[in-house]
């Protein structure tokens, strides 16, 4: 007896694994799916620009990471005594301006330098609503708490969405040919904009992404966060205490739906494994010295260097200098 309504999901055109670099762009959810890769030891650059939540401003991200643009004085704007960037979450702002300016640059010089090596993009769309500011006429990714009559809202239409999606492939296929692009629909229902007001920016957000997957089905697909949100986990027991926002419980089993359909199966055998010591690690032994943790120590040690071997881009250095500097 089924007593959810189940969400299929497609064979993908392309999986990824160990050896592929991803980027990850867009709202919280990124950032959630971003933590989790960097938990399996995936090689991931989460957000440069920190949390995006609209089309244009990821699409403009990705135009500066094409450039050779650098952040100057003239970039930033004054309020509330910390100094901010219109096109950056307020994790990058500062009461000092220098100390902003290197943030921002220090960023943005990390995501070019991996950007041709990477083979996978994960772009996770928030909302089609923008506030654009009237003294200028820019979009601006994060308000930084400005007073609303600076600003004109409204919602994009869905030609604007898919042109903004679409720069973001063609500016990274200009970097690097053979990217392929995981777009996702964040499930963190956007509250502030109104039940029906929230429905009708998923829908805009949806009908974009298939369009660029019907342009581009070898290497741009769809993965159904939202609709796993809305119809699998259909009770407010999987949403966190606000009721908006995903649990914790949540978001693992959409994570687990994911690499599921999208980890080349080897590596999903990999993070498996590797899961089994990061959980062991955890624990606190009794004795350090004692036999039993020595043990322990070589026994995962000699797990660890299979791991390695099979997977070199596999990074858990500091993992086993750790357990080396235990060993009597």
């Amino acid at each position: 007896m089924e007593l959810i309504t189940r969400v299929d999901l497609p064979a993908p055109p392309f999986t990824f694994a160990y050896s592929d670099r991803l980027l990850l762009l867009g709202s919280c959810f990124a950032e959630h799916i971003g933590l989790k890769l960097h938990r399996y030891k995936f090689p991931v650059d989460t957000n440069p620009f920190g949390t995006l939540y609209n089309p244009c401003s990821i699409a403009s991200a990705v135009e500066i990471l094409k450039s050779d643009k650098l952040y100057t004085p003239a970039d930033l704007f004054r309020h509330n005594g910390q100094f901010h960037s219109f096109d950056h979450h307020s994790r990058f702002s500062s009461f000092s301006e220098a100390d902003c300016l290197e943030a921002i640059n220090r960023r943005l010089a990390e995501s070019r330098e991996k950007l041709p090596v990477t083979r996978v993009t994960i772009v996770t769309l928030g909302t089609a609503f923008v506030y654009r500011l009237k003294e200028s006429g820019r979009i601006a990714a994060n308000c930084h708490k400005l007073p609303e009559k600076q600003f004109r809202r409204y919602r994009l239409g869905v030609a604007e969405i898919t042109e903004s999606l679409r720069t973001v492939c063609r500016a990274l296929w200009e970097i690097q040919p053979g990217m392929c692009f995981i777009f996702t629909v964040s499930p963190i229902r956007h509250w502030r904009d109104g039940a029906h007001e929230n429905q009708l920016s998923k829908a805009s957000l949806l009908l974009a992404v298939d369009a660029l997957v019907k342009e581009y089905p070898a290497s741009v697909a769809y993965f159904p966060a939202y609709e796993l949100m809305m119809d699998e986990l259909r009770d407010y027991r999987f949403y966190a205490d606000d009721m908006v926002h995903p649990s914790a419980l949540a978001v693992e089993y959409i994570w687990e739906r994911f690499v599921s359909g999208y980890v080349a199966p080897p590596s999903l055998e990999a993070m498996k494994e590797w899961d089994k010591i990061a959980r062991a690690l955890e624990h606190r032994p009794f004795d350090e010295r004692g036999e039993a943790y020595q043990k322990f120590i070589v026994q995962t040690l000699l797990k660890m260097e299979r791991i390695t071997q099979k997977f070199p881009s596999f990074d858990i250095r500091n993992e086993i200098d750790m357990l080396k500097s235990k060993l009597n």
